[in-house]
């Protein structure tokens, strides 16, 4: 099964929320932290390679239920496609515990945003779990908002519905398209940070 190494028993469970912010260095209206990795085609990629510019990190994971409802719905590279319409750097990464190199897992990412007609700027596999421990991220989805000066102005969910129904994306609010938006006009956000739901994010021993 495609990008088994990623997740075990937790994907079916009930919704998780984000636990362990006390371990998360990233702070809203701090600078986010630095992320230098290669893509899933292997090529270097930094968050300061697009200074000046909005980028959104999505930490994702195939076979996540919670993520299949923003997937096979359609909402996630919807969401992604309307941000990057208006200049928005899109970081998709997947944070793996058992494949020390990443390879198949970043062929595997790829294959698997290519079906779901996803694009992002860069699909990263953090093979160590650095990028995550940094930023704290907890769950698949786990979203963040970067403006162009650097400083993190959203944590948290991809919505306000906290279930793996795609029925429930019809009447929730997209925090993430509501913090764009709102950052892009020059106002503040309404929701700078939210709890996150979804799968746990399977951390590499001793990450």
């Amino acid at each position: 099964m495609m990008m088994k190494i990623l997740m075990t028993g937790a994907l079916c469970s009930a919704t998780l929320l984000a636990t362990g912010a006390a371990m998360a260095q990233a702070v809203v209206g701090r600078p986010a932290p630095a992320i230098t990795a290669k893509d899933a085609t292997g090529k270097p990629v930094a968050l300061a390679d697009f200074k000046g510019k909005y980028v959104v990190l999505e930490w994702t994971n195939p076979e996540c239920p919670f993520v299949g409802k923003h997937y096979n719905s359609g909402n996630m590279p919807s969401t992604q496609k309307q941000a990057m319409a208006k200049g928005v750097q899109w970081l998709a990464i997947t944070t793996t515990a058992e494949d020390a190199s990443g390879d198949k897992t970043r062929a595997e990412l790829q294959v698997w945003l290519k079906s779901k007609n996803a694009s992002p700027t860069a699909a990263i596999v953090d093979v160590d779990g650095k990028i995550a421990r940094a930023y704290g991220a907890r769950t698949t989805p786990h979203m963040y908002v970067v403006d162009p000066q650097g400083t993190l102005i959203y944590a948290g969910a991809i919505d306000s519905k906290p279930t793996a129904n795609p029925a429930d994306i019809k009447t929730a609010t997209n925090y993430v398209s509501q913090a764009l938006g709102e950052a892009m006009s020059g106002k503040a956000v309404t929701r700078p940070s939210t709890q996150a739901y979804g799968c746990a994010v399977k951390y590499p021993s001793g990450a």
